[in-house]
């Protein structure tokens, strides 16, 4: 797993990469009400507004981590956006993207790297 600067994670699953939001960007959200996830299909570039998450305490956009196309997205998100706070890491993953440039991969962090980051 590998962490951003703007607290989303990145996993590889069969090719593709999963990508959600981190137990402490959840924390920091509070209780999420809304979730907006991308269509399917979409082209996206580094740094797109592709999620919109609407919690009690802020509204907050997702951005793409890297350039790619969005393949899949948790539509169970729609449904229960509470799934956010109670399992981010894991269940609560936003899209799954085939990336253009498997390089943007290296700009981020290891678990370690990202504890040290958030201190």
């Amino acid at each position: 797993m590998k962490f951003t600067e703007e607290h989303e994670w990145l996993r590889e699953e069969d090719g593709e990469m999963v990508v959600g939001i981190t137990i402490h960007a959840a924390e920091q959200l509070g209780d999420v009400v809304f979730v907006e996830l991308p269509d399917e299909g979409t082209t996206v570039s580094k740094d797109d507004e592709v999620v919109v998450i609407e919690s009690v305490k802020a509204a907050s956009d997702i951005l793409a981590p890297v350039d790619g196309e969005i393949t899949e997205v948790n539509s169970a998100l729609a449904d229960n956006p509470g799934m956010v706070n109670e399992d981010p890491q894991g269940d609560a993953w936003f899209f799954k993207m085939k990336i253009s440039d498997p390089s943007q991969m290296d700009e981020f962090m290891d678990e370690a790297g990202y504890q040290k980051f958030i201190g």
